[in-house]
């Protein structure tokens, strides 16, 4: 399923956008002019990711401190052990278009 979660605009260069789809959270982050989109809690214990500090491409949950890569979602420093899902993202006529599951 193909869902618009926001414009590209609401989305700062090297920050973050909570958002919701299907009553489901999702963060946005934008780092070199690219949107991502990943599930919006930590799998360590559930912290809302689009909460943490962004530094380059790499988002610290809030809660635990556990890091993920926001361009694959993949661990980059623990507690957390598994990644965090991912979304494909495309941008047409500005809007954030996400296919979801």
């Amino acid at each position: 399923m193909r869902a618009i979660l926001g414009t590209e605009s609401e989305v700062p260069e090297g920050g973050t956008k909570c958002v919701f789809a299907n009553q489901k959270p999702f963060a946005l982050f934008k780092v070199g002019g690219r949107v991502y989109c990943l599930d919006n809690t930590c799998t360590h214990l559930g912290g809302p990711l689009c909460q943490g500090r962004l530094q380059g491409s790499v988002i610290q949950c809030p809660w635990h401190g556990s890091r993920f890569d926001v361009t694959s979602g993949n661990v980059v420093g623990p507690p957390a052990r598994k990644p965090v899902r991912s979304y494909p993202v495309e941008i047409e006529d500005g809007k954030v278009v996400v296919e979801l599951p």
